[in-house]
């Protein structure tokens, strides 16, 4: 049995979530003989800057070997990689990997999860469990396998979701879970002491929930198809990013398009039309949905920062009927 300071790591990830995972392993004095990561990204007005990932700039400042591939099945990276000999590979929030690549280490290929698989596999599991009013979550070491997010599932580590939190709060709480579980996986898969399970063993009773990758138009509020608590959960699920948007349309046909982070519930029987705003104009703006009002906490216009309701009022001053929509 190797220890951990002679078993040869690659590990692979590319944002902020991936880099306490990589933090830990470092500082734990695992053997990370190499990290890849995306390409780094143009950034700025004219996109004539380019940005180092949160990953590579954690393994650049910590002296860690860099590779970042355009395509994965490049031969030269393939021999590249294959070059470090690796024992085992780690992946968290990176890309699907073809089977050159997962195949390649003696002890496999492992993935972090932001879900308790089968649930939510996709790219925005963190999201959709908050959207979708999930009062559990967690976190899932697995096996990769052709499928993506179908491998055997080597440990998973429970979590609640509560009705204060968002997806920034959970992701958070995950992530500091997630470099736990990642050292922990490393040690049991060491020691021979792992158990995985076919994912097909712990489908739940009912439908699967899928986490597809989320888009501008994904984060759009429909007023009309979710009720009070659907549409409470929405803005939790996708604050503090992407964030959920409206359009706001005054008597006159002048629309306002709105992110909005937070809100809270108040339960009733509106005599507003569902989307009618109603506000006093100084401290609350709140909206007629099914089942009560929705109202604004943090909002940002436009071209403008966020801000509390109450100071985005001060400077918003008309007397026409507002619809949002």
């Amino acid at each position: 049995m190797k220890r951990k300071e002679d078993l040869r790591i690659v590990y692979m990830g590319t944002p902020e979530f991936a880099v306490e995972s990589l933090r830990r392993l470092v500082e734990g004095g695992y053997n990370v003989v190499g990290v890849i990561t995306m390409p780094d990204k143009p950034v700025g007005r004219h996109q004539d800057t380019l940005q180092a990932s949160p990953v590579k700039q954690y393994a650049v400042a910590h002296g860690l070997r860099v590779l970042q591939p355009v395509r994965l099945k490049d031969e030269t990276f393939v021999e590249e990689l294959r070059s470090l000999r690796a024992d085992l590979q780690i992946v968290v929030a990176f890309r699907m990997l073809p089977e050159v690549v997962w195949a390649m280490p003696p002890l496999g290929t492992f993935n972090l999860h932001a879900s308790l698989l089968p649930q939510y596999r996709g790219a925005a599991p963190i999201n959709w469990a908050v959207i979708n009013g999930e009062t559990e979550t967690g976190i899932t070491t697995f096996f990769l396998q052709h499928e993506i997010d179908t491998g055997e599932i080597i440990q998973q580590v429970h979590i609640p979701i509560t009705e204060t939190d968002n997806a920034g709060t959970v992701h958070d709480r995950l992530m500091e879970l997630g470099g736990q579980l990642v050292t922990e996986t490393v040690d049991n898969i060491l020691t021979g002491n792992i158990h995985p399970i076919p994912q097909e063993q712990l489908t739940a009773a009912g439908p699967l929930h899928p986490a597809p990758k989320i888009f501008k138009e994904t984060c759009r509020i429909d007023w009309t198809a979710k009720n009070l608590k659907q549409l409470h959960d929405f803005v939790r699920g996708l604050s503090p990013y992407p964030a959920a948007w409206t359009e706001m349309t005054d008597e006159s046909g002048k629309s306002y398009t709105l992110k909005i982070y937070e809100t809270a519930k108040e339960p009733c029987m509106p005599t507003e039309p569902t989307g009618t705003v109603v506000t006093d104009g100084r401290t609350f703006m709140k909206v007629a949905a099914d089942g009560g009002y929705l109202h604004l906490k943090r909002i940002q216009l436009t071209g403008k920062k966020q801000m509390a309701v109450e100071d985005f009022l001060r400077g918003f001053r008309t007397m026409e009927t507002l619809t949002m929509r």
